[in-house]
C-alpha cells in the first residue's frame, strides 16, 4: 500500500508543469560591507544619521577583536549599519533575516522602525522585515549589548563573553507560503540495516490575507542525489497562520547508516505548491541512525557498541575572539577527528550551524549543550561570576523562560543533525547559592522535561553532575573532574564529561592529560590497556581540545591539547600516536635561525562573505630547511591584495606577548572580503623571509587604490573582568572543587572536606601509615588564607603544600595534631597556585587522618 502511495505521488508530481522544479527561495550570507562603531550612540538606527566616525567592518565580528587572551574584554554596547539593496523583484515576497548568533542583546531596526528584538547570545533567530523595507535602498541598523543580566542565561562561566555579531547574516526572501525558519523535522522512528522509517514534520506558515491550499511533497535523496522516498499531503492553510503537516513517508530500504566511520548523509527536499505553482523550496540535510545509552554496557551507536573518545571544545579563536569563519570552525572539527577521537562535547553552549555542518558530514559525535552552568568562587551578583541559578526568586521566572527560549532555539536550529546524539542541560550547576539549591534541582527536572516534550528522539544528559545530587535527574550523567572516580558504576547511563585540565603552553610535554581518572598512564605505571574504560562507562571528554579565552585567568585558559592559534601541543601527538598510529613529527630543536617557511591550510578563499578563511603557519629554519624552536620576533605583512589579519594589514609575533610566537612556530588565520590575489611575507631581523600567495574568488573584485584596506588594528588589554564581591571579599575558592586523597573511609570520601559544611568530613580508609587530601583550584589563585577545621581535636600532624602544575610541591605550613581549628595566614608571601595538598606523614588508628572542612580563601592571580 505504502509502495502505491509513494508511485501515485511521484505520477503527480511529474504532471506538474516544469514551473514546478524552479526554486522560489534565496537565502544570502550578507556579511561583508557594514560600518560599526563601540558605545551606545543616539539614534544609532537612524536613517539620516551621520557616521563619518564609524568603521568599515565585516562579519563575523566581535568587539573585542583583536584579542588574544587575558581576562579583560570590552563589555557594553556597539551599533552596526548596512545597506541593503534590494530588487524590485522582492515586491509582495517575504523578506527576512537569519542572524546565527549575536551576543547577547540584539535590538534590529530596518528604515528606522525597530523590527524585532532578541535576547540570548548563543542561538540563532529569525526577523521578518517585509513590513518594513522596499524595493531599492534600504537600511539596517543593529544595537548589540553585552552586558551581564541576573534574569539572562548564562549568569556564570569562566570563558568569555565579548559582544557582537560573531556569526552569519543571511537575508532570505520567500513566497508567503513558505517552511518556516528551521521549519522541518525529521526522525526515523526505525532504524536498521534493512530499513528506515522516516517522519517528517514540516511547519508551513501562510502570511497571504487568504488562505491558501498548500501541497506539501516531501522528498528524499541520497547521497548520489537520487529519490529513496517522497509522499505528498495537502492541508488549508489559514491567512497569517500555520501549519504543521506530520507526514510517514514509505520506509527506505537498505539505509546507509551515519556513523564516524561514514558519515553517510541523506536530503530532505520539501516543497510547496498554491493550486499547483510552486511556491517554495526547502533543503534539510539529514542522517539515519540510532542511539542508546545504558547503565550497564555503555553507548550504543546503531545497535554496534561504542565507546566515546571526544574532547570539549569553546568556539573562540586567536584574534578574531568569537567571531570564527565556517571553515575555521570546520578546521578544529578536523583537528580533533584526526587526533582519533569520534566524539565533541560542545561546551557550554549551543554552537553555530556550521560547527555541527561540519561534525555531520566529518563525522564525529557532537554533544550540545544549553548555556546554564556556573563558576566555582563565585560573588555576589553582577557579573558572570555570579551564581548559576538566581539566588533571588524575584529573577527566577525570567532567567528559566531564559533557559527554555534558547533550549528551544538550540533544538530548533540542530534537531536534524544525526552527529547530534544528546541535549545537554548543564554544566556544573551545582555551583549556586546554597539557600537556592533546591529550586536549581527543581528547574533542572523541569528543563529535562521540556527537551523530552520538544525532542522525544534523543536522551538529556545533565552535564558537569559530580556535585548537588543532580545526576540522576536527566537520562545520562555526565561527570567532571573527581566524579570520575566518585561515582564508579553509578547506576545510571553515564560519561566523563571533563578529564584532565592540564594547564601548560605550547609545546608541552609528550604525555597524556588524565587528571584524576583511575588506572590510567598518569595515575599507575603499567595499567591494562584501556583499564579506565568500564564496561558500564560510555566514554570519556578531555579538557579540552583548544586553549580559549576565559574571565578566571590565561592560565585557565590553557588547558587545551591545541594551543589558541590552534598549533597542536605535544600532548595532541600523544593522544593521535595512541589512537590513530600516527607518529609525532621531529621536535624542533635549537639552532642558528636562517630562514622563514610560510604555508597555509589552503591557498584559496572560497567566497567574499566571510564563511572561509585560510590558517597561515610560519616555521622558522636552519639554512637546511629543518624546523628550529628557536623563537625571534616574527612579522606577517600583507604585500598587496585585499587580505586582512585581525590587527589589519600586518601582525607582529613575539614570545615575550600574547601574540605569541612559542617552540619556533607562529599561526594566525588570514581572511578576505574582495576577489583577488594577496601576498603574504613572514620576516624577522636577519632572516630570509618568506612568501605566499592566497587567492580570493568569487564576486567583489579587490581593486588597487580604490577598494578599502583592513585598518591597523591595536591590541587593546582590557582590564580583568572583576567579580562584585562578597561581604569579606576575597572568597573561598574552595567549595565543590575536585578532590583527590590517598584513600576515603565509606561515607567520608574527598568532597566532604570541602562542601561548605562541617559536620561532613573526609576520613583516609584504614590502614594508611601516611595520607594526604588534595584539591585542584581548576585557577591559578593569589593566596589569601587558609583555614581548616577538624572533626574533633584528637588529629595528626600535617603539612600544607601548593603547586602549579601538580608535580613542583612547595611546602607553605605545617601544624601539631590535637587541635580542632587551624589558620594559616598566606597574604604576606608572593604565593600562587592551583593545588592545595594536606599531607599528613604519620596516621594511625587512633589518630586517623580527617578534614572537617578546608577553606582557601583568595582572589585570582591575574
Amino acid at each position: 500500500m505504502k509502495n502505491l502511495i509513494g508511485l501515485a505521488a511521484a505520477l503527480c508530481i511529474s504532471l506538474l508543469p516544469n514551473l514546478a522544479l524552479a526554486a522560489h527561495r534565496s537565502s544570502e550570507p550578507i556579511n561583508r560591507d557594514w560600518t560599526f562603531t563601540l558605545g551606545n550612540v543616539a539614534d544609532g538606527q537612524a536613517v539620516a544619521r551621520d557616521t563619518p566616525g564609524w568603521q568599515r567592518v565585516d562579519l563575523p565580528h566581535s568587539f573585542s577583536q583583536p584579542y588574544f587572551l587575558g581576562t579583560g574584554f570590552y563589555v557594553g554596547h556597539g551599533w552596526y549599519r548596512k545597506t541593503l539593496e534590494l530588487p524590485a523583484s522582492t515586491a509582495g515576497k517575504r523578506v527576512s533575516l537569519e542572524f546565527d548568533g549575536v551576543f547577547q542583546d540584539a535590538e534590529i531596526f530596518v528604515n528606522g522602525q525597530k523590527a524585532a528584538r532578541h535576547v540570548g547570545g548563543y542561538t540563532g533567530f529569525s526577523v521578518d522585515i517585509t513590513p518594513h523595507v522596499k524595493p531599492g535602498s534600504n537600511l539596517l541598523a543593529v544595537h548589540v549589548n553585552n552586558e551581564w543580566k541576573a534574569r539572562v542565561a548564562p549568569r556564570a562561566g569562566e570563558h568569555v563573553f565579548s559582544g557582537g555579531i560573531y556569526r552569519n547574516v543571511r537575508l532570505v526572501v520567500t513566497d508567503p507560503v513558505h517552511v518556516a525558519w528551521y521549519g522541518t523535522f525529521v526522525t526515523t522512528p526505525e532504524v536498521s540495516q534493512e530499513k528506515a522509517a522516516i517522519r517528517v514534520q514540516t511547519e508551513v506558515r501562510n502570511e497571504r490575507a487568504t488562505a491558501a491550499k498548500v501541497a506539501l511533497v516531501s522528498e528524499v535523496l541520497d547521497a548520489a542525489g537520487k529519490r529513496v522516498t517522497l509522499h505528498r499531503s495537502e492541508q488549508t492553510v489559514p491567512a497569517a497562520g500555520k501549519f504543521d503537516y506530520d507526514q510517514s513517508l514509505p520506509a527506505i530500504a537498505s539505509p546507509k547508516l551515519w556513523s564516524p566511520d561514514q558519515p553517510t548523509l541523506y536530503k530532505l527536499v520539501s516543497q510547496l505548491y498554491v493550486n499547483g505553482k510552486a511556491v517554495d523550496r526547502f533543503e534539510t540535510p539529514f542522517g539515519i541512525r540510532s542511539v542508546k545509552f545504558t547503565a550497564d554496557q555503555g553507548f550504543f551507536l546503531n545497535g554496534k557498541h561504542l565507546y566515546l573518545i571526544g574532547a570539549n571544545v569553546h568556539q573562540d579563536q586567536a584574534g578574531w575572539g568569537d567571531g570564527v569563519t565556517d571553515g575555521a570552525a570546520r578546521r578544529d572539527v578536523k583537528m580533533v577527528k584526526d587526533a582519533g577521537f569520534n566524539f565533541i562535547r560542545g561546551s557550554h553552549y549551543p554552537h553555530s550551524p556550521a560547527f555541527t555542518q561540519a561534525t555531520d558530514e566529518l563525522g564525529i559525535l557532537f554533544w550540545s549543550e544549553a548555556p546554564f552552568w556556573g563558576i566555582g568562587g563565585f560573588g555576589a551578583d553582577g557579573s558572570w561570576l555570579s551564581s548559576a541559578y538566581p539566588p533571588d526568586p524575584a529573577d527566577r521566572p525570567e532567567f528559566e523562560a531564559s533557559v527554555l527560549q534558547q533550549v528551544e532555539e538550540m533544538v530548533r536550529i540542530h534537531r536534524n543533525r544525526p552527529s547530534i546524539f544528546v541535549w545537554s542541560a548543564s554544566n556544573e550547576p551545582f555551583f549556586t547559592e546554597g539557600q537556592s539549591m533546591d529550586a536549581m534541582r527543581d528547574f533542572l527536572k523541569r528543563e529535562v522535561a521540556f527537551f523530552h516534550r520538544i525532542d522525544p528522539t534523543r536522551p538529556v544528559a545533565i552535564g558537569g553532575a559530580q556535585r548537588g545530587e543532580i545526576d540522576k535527574l536527566g537520562d545520562v550523567a555526565g561527570y567532571n573532574g573527581d566524579g570520575t572516580t566518585l561515582f564508579m558504576n553509578p547506576g545510571v547511563p553515564s560519561v566523563v564529561s571533563e578529564y584532565g585540565s592540564t594547564m601548560v603552553d605550547r609545546p608541552g610535554a609528550f604525555e597524556p592529560g588524565f587528571g584524576l581518572m583511575p588506572e590510567t598512564p598518569d595515575q599507575q605505571a603499567n595499567p591494562r590497556p584501556y583499564s579506565w574504560r568500564y564496561p558500564w562507562r560510555s566514554g570519556e571528554a578531555l579538557w579540552c581540545a583548544f586553549d580559549h579565552g576565559s574571565i578566571a585567568s590565561i592560565e585557565f585558559g590553557s588547558m587545551g591539547f591545541v594551543d589558541y592559534f590552534r598549533l597542536p601541543k605535544r600532548q595532541y601527538h600523544w593522544y593521535r600516536k595512541t589512537y590513530r598510529g600516527v607518529e609525532p613529527p621531529a621536535w624542533p630543536v635549537e639552532g642558528k635561525p636562517a630562514q622563514l617557511q610560510l604555508t597555509a591550510s589552503q591557498t584559496t578563499i572560497r567566497g567574499t562573505q566571510g564563511l572561509d578563511d585560510a590558517q597561515l603557519i610560519v616555521t622558522v629554519q636552519d639554512e637546511a630547511g629543518k624546523a628550529l624552536s628557536n623563537s625571534p620576533d616574527v612579522t606577517l605583512t600583507v604585500v598587496s591584495g585585499p587580505g586582512q589579519f585581525p590587527t589589519g594589514r600586518s601582525i607582529a609575533f613575539s614570545n615575550k606577548s600574547l601574540v605569541a610566537i612559542r617552540d619556533g612556530q607562529a599561526a594566525i588565520s588570514l581572511r578576505s572580503y574582495f576577489a583577488g590575489q594577496t601576498v603574504i611575507e613572514a620576516s624577522s631581523p636577519g632572516l630570509k623571509p618568506a612568501r605566499l600567495t592566497i587567492t580570493t574568488t568569487g564576486p567583489d573584485r579587490f581593486i588597487a587604490g580604490k577598494s578599502p584596506l583592513a585598518p591597523d588594528l591595536p591590541v587593546i588589554t582590557y582590564p580583568p573582568f572583576t567579580r562584585i564581591a562578597f561581604p569579606g571579599d576575597p572568597v573561598n575558592v574552595t567549595i565543590n572543587r575536585p578532590t583527590s586523597t590517598s584513600s576515603a573511609a565509606a561515607g567520608h570520601e574527598g568532597p566532604k572536606a570541602n562542601d561548605d559544611q562541617t559536620q561532613t568530613w573526609w576520613q583516609a580508609g584504614p590502614g594508611d601509615g601516611t595520607a594526604f587530601w588534595l584539591v585542584h583550584l581548576e585557577n591559578v589563585y593569589a593566596l589569601h588564607w587558609l583555614s581548616i577545621v577538624m572533626p574533633d581535636e584528637g588529629g595528626p600532624d600535617f603539612v600544607v603544600e601548593i603547586s602549579k602544575d601538580s608535580t613542583s610541591w612547595q611546602q607553605v605550613g605545617e601544624a601539631k595534631g590535637g587541635r580542632k581549628n587551624h589558620d594559616f595566614a598566606l597574604f604576606d608571601k608572593p604565593l600562587t597556585a592551583a593545588f592545595l595538598r594536606i599531607r599528613f606523614p604519620a596516621v594511625t588508628a587512633d589518630h586517623p587522618a580527617a578534614l572537617s572542612e578546608v577553606r582557601v580563601i583568595a582572589k585570582p592571580a591575574h
